[in-house]
């Protein structure tokens, strides 16, 4: 195994996010959160609120020589609807917002053009409105909302597309 490297994105409710990125195999660990925010520390009833800035997120440590970030941008895109502002199914609010936060220039150079190939592919007829923006503070959500599908047999409030 080589040196493990960061990626968050935000699709929606991230109990179903975090668990269809558990899935893939380079994937080493999961956790979701709170980025994008302002508020130090927000505790979720404060998220959900749209008061504090931060989208619910999944932060991913992968193996790169498992799993490419291209292939985890891939699945990104697959798991939720980038055209819908502020919303996935009949969650809404600025914290179900799409995503990517980058953590470097290769990560950022390969969301803006993962971006631009979804626009130009066609399979979505509204524009595209995830965010690309620069990882800053990722606050680790409550643990009842860690592994939740798996704690929980797959059973939610939330769901993906």
């Amino acid at each position: 195994m080589g040196d493990l490297k960061t990626a968050t994105f935000a699709a929606g409710c991230f109990w179903g996010v975090e668990e269809a990125f558990r899935k893939i195999p380079g994937v080493m660990v999961t956790e979701v959160g709170y980025a994008g925010g302002t508020t130090k520390n927000p505790r979720y009833e404060e998220v959900c609120t749209g008061q504090t800035g931060h989208a619910e997120a999944v932060r991913i440590l992968y193996d790169p020589d498992m799993v490419t970030y291209r292939k985890l941008l891939s699945i990104f895109w697959s798991i939720h609807d980038p055209t819908q502002k502020n919303r996935q199914g009949p969650d809404t609010g600025t914290n179900y917002r799409s995503v990517i936060f980058y953590h470097d220039p290769e990560q950022m150079q390969a969301a803006i053009q993962s971006k631009e190939d979804i626009e130009r592919s066609g399979r979505f007829t509204r524009p595209v409105v995830t965010e690309i923006i620069p990882a800053t503070v990722f606050w680790r959500a409550e643990k009842y909302h860690q592994q939740y599908h798996e704690k929980h047999g797959g059973a939610g409030g939330c769901r993906i597309t």
